[in-house]
């Protein structure tokens, strides 16, 4: 397993798989399976019995997780960049290689 670049509220480009060009939100990182869930993207359909939360059940949507390799983060402008990681000031930043910007 590589490290994890993506963290949660980062805006993202799905790269690669049936939503490719989707941009959202890190909503939530899934560090054990590599996923990620990401805000409007993935949606899937989940019949939900009639519960406490939901008295009157029925179908739900709801983000499902993305593989991180098939996301990657976006600049300022909103092209896709990797991501490195440099020292300034004694604090590890994270930053695009696309514009040398700390992200």
């Amino acid at each position: 397993m590589g490290k994890i670049k993506i963290k949660k509220d980062d805006k993202i480009l799905v790269i690669a798989g049936e939503h490719k060009g989707a941009e959202g939100k890190v909503v939530k990182v899934i560090r054990d399976k590599n996923k990620a869930i990401i805000e409007g993207v993935n949606l899937i359909k989940k019949h939900a019995k009639p519960s406490a939360q939901n008295p009157q059940g029925g179908i739900i949507e709801k983000e499902a997780p993305i593989h991180i390799s098939n996301l990657s983060l976006t600049t300022a402008e909103g092209e896709a960049t990797r991501v490195g990681f440099r020292e300034e000031d004694g604090n590890k930043v994270r930053f695009s290689k696309k514009n040398n910007e700390v992200v």
